[in-house]
């Protein structure tokens, strides 16, 4: 049964119309400017973006034409920091909006699966740049993901036995190199303060990373574990809670971005979430505060941030970058920042900035169709009634018609 339902939804995924698009009667936000383009249509081609101006007398032949009712078109979400290890994961999060995420590690390679069968047009998406297995002290039921992995069962600590998972990470195929600063929060018994990895053996990452042409993400909580992160070259610092302004200062130096996941420390403080444990509810309610100054000393100095929900799209999960981008308006960005910090600023971060991220000829055609102008309310994010991914029509909550 398990095999058969795992049939059926490739298909489903497969069989999403993949006709060239013509896409008329909408309100665009490109990504670029602070501004709506009024009145206007976009065609798509073999899952890029052909054409964009205002809407033809007439729907050209050879195009599906949807008819997208008045509603506001922008480049489909990015979730920086994701789980997603299976294929309804994969589908929820393409329902949410979000049409690429990054990786922060799966239990065995499951995401670098994910990339290839949406590179591949297997699935419609979201695209994924995959992070593996993650480069942890202790790397527990992990071990079981590679056979070469069975040499690191007493832990990873040493250069040698840092540059060996690094290694075994780029052979099968990663994107990005994800490792930790810090403990985690999500767990009673360690304190997400304290410091695991030291400079020096971030730095050894970074370097062996390098070797790859790979980049480093670091997940650090507190601000010593950030700040040895950041000395040692990381490309982002995941979550933050505790930073300081020295070290954000440096970070704006340094070109590092910061991905908050704000929206899962809400989840911690939550009775009933994903993390519903009173140890867990107290520590939410004690590092939000913690974070929510440091997201606003992020902004206050020009720190790149970039939207992540920290989750793995499970049928349970209510976390989501649409809530995260909400928070940084509440915080202090406008709605035009968050919204690139979800887009543009999330697609730079990735380096995947010349496919995704902004509407223009070109690119990839990753598209979300809103109700409401977004640029004058930042809760429309939650209300996705359609997505476009690669191309394809992945979502579809409005009606349209076909041409001949």
């Amino acid at each position: 049964m398990k095999l058969l339902t795992t049939v059926l939804l490739l298909f489903a995924f497969s069989s999403i119309n993949s006709q060239n698009i013509y896409l008329k009667n909408i309100h665009v936000f490109d990504g670029n400017t602070n501004s709506i383009s009024e009145n206007s249509a976009i065609k798509i081609k073999n899952g890029t973006i052909e054409w964009i101006g205002k809407q033809l007398s007439a729907d050209p032949k050879d195009y599906t034409s949807i008819d997208g009712l008045g509603y506001y078109l922008m480049p489909g979400m990015i979730d920086a920091h994701t789980h997603i290890s299976d294929l309804k994961a994969a589908e929820r999060a393409l329902n949410s909006g979000v049409t690429t995420v990054r990786s922060a590690s799966t239990s065995s390679y499951q995401d670098v699966a994910l990339a290839n069968l949406s590179k591949t047009g297997v699935i419609a998406g979201p695209d994924v740049i995959s992070a593996g297995v993650y480069v942890s002290p202790n790397l527990g039921e992990t071990i079981l993901a590679d056979p070469r992995l069975s040499a690191l069962s007493n832990g990873v600590r040493t250069d040698e036995e840092l540059r060996l998972l690094v290694q075994i990470n780029a052979d099968r195929g990663v994107d990005v190199i994800k490792t930790r600063g810090t403990e985690r929060a999500g767990l009673p018994e360690t304190d997400p303060r304290q410091q695991t990895y030291t400079t020096a053996q971030l730095k050894v990452v970074v370097d062996e990373a390098a070797k790859h042409n790979l980049k480093v993400m670091v997940h650090a909580h507190g601000d010593e574990g950030a700040r040895a992160a950041v000395e040692a070259g990381a490309l982002s610092i995941e979550h933050g809670t505790y930073l300081s302004y020295e070290t954000l200062t440096l970070m704006k130096a340094k070109g590092v971005y910061l991905v908050p996941t704000l929206i899962t420390i809400e989840d911690l403080k939550i009775p009933g979430g994903e993390y519903s444990n009173p140890t867990l509810e107290l520590r939410g309610r004690s590092m939000m505060p913690e974070a929510e100054q440091a997201v606003k000393n992020a902004i206050t100095l020009g720190v790149k941030i970039a939207t992540g929900a920290d989750n793995d799209y499970s049928a349970e999960s209510t976390t989501r970058v649409s809530l995260e981008a909400e928070h940084f308006v509440r915080l202090g960005m406008t709605n035009f920042q968050a919204l690139q910090s979800t887009t543009k600023v999330a697609a730079e971060l990735l380096d995947i900035l010349d496919k995704t991220g902004t509407i223009e000829v070109g690119k990839e055609a990753d598209l979300i169709l809103l109700p409401k102008n977004p640029l004058e309310n930042i809760m429309a994010l939650q209300d996705v009634l359609m997505v476009i991914s690669n191309g394809k029509v992945a979502i579809k909550r409005i009606p349209f018609h076909l041409t001949d």
